[in-house]
């Protein structure tokens, strides 16, 4: 290999990093031929960068995608009923299922890593009945957001199990299982319904006077006085 002109007054040293091995003199020779090839061209590289292993040049760090971020509280919520809807009464998903939705709404931060200022929250806001209510539907959501993959782990579970709720709020809860706007809601879809209206006045018997099924389907008008 001879360089002409003024490459003629300098030296240059390249190390292929090869062995003298038959492989290690293969790949010298090929060097030796392009550094010619180049110089014939005038398009020899001086500082000899264009000549240097492959290995020798810097690494490309690959590029990690960012982590999916997680779902918050509210996302999960209209996920999980998107997937109840088919399987539960018109009317719970009307009423009860809107009114998680807005007390889930109302909160000040929806992330999970924060369940536990959600409960405290709702502790603050709610009675302890009615967020006890609200962190079990809570809990289910995430319940079923974890068996979905949506999320890596369920920051409320057995957290409404903790609430312990007043002798009044227990015993009111034991009595009365809906509030009165479920009651409301339940009694006007028997009197909307084309198939079951007929129940209605018997619904409102049940839910007005707190008589057994049993009672108030035995009940005949002979039984009932004006006297009370």
């Amino acid at each position: 290999m001879t360089p002409t002109g003024e490459l003629k007054t300098k030296r240059f040293y390249l190390s292929t990093r090869h062995d003298d091995t038959p492989f290690g003199r293969h790949q010298a020779s090929a060097l030796a031929t392009k550094i010619q090839r180049d110089i014939d061209y005038g398009e020899f590289d001086a500082s000899l960068v264009k000549y240097k292993p492959a290995a020798s040049l810097s690494t490309v760090t690959p590029i990690t995608p960012s982590p999916k971020p997680q779902p918050d509280l509210g996302e999960l919520w209209e996920k999980y009923t998107e997937f109840k809807k088919p399987q539960v009464s018109p009317s719970t998903y009307a009423v009860d299922y809107r009114k998680y939705r807005n007390h889930i709404a109302k909160l000040a931060t929806k992330t999970l890593d924060d369940a536990i200022a959600i409960r405290d929250y709702l502790l603050a806001n709610l009675s302890a009945n009615a967020a006890k209510r609200t962190l079990t539907n809570i809990n289910a959501c995430c319940d079923w957001a974890l068996k979905s993959q949506l999320i890596k782990s369920n920051p409320f579970q057995s957290m409404a199990k903790d609430i312990q709720m007043p002798k009044s709020e227990s015993a009111e809860y034991e009595i009365n299982p809906f509030t009165k706007e479920e009651r409301d809601s339940i009694i006007q879809a028997f009197e909307e319904s084309k198939l079951y209206s007929y129940y209605a006045p018997l619904v409102k018997l049940l839910f007005f006077t707190g008589c057994r099924p049993s009672e108030a389907i035995a009940l005949q008008w002979k039984h009932i006085s004006d006297k009370y």
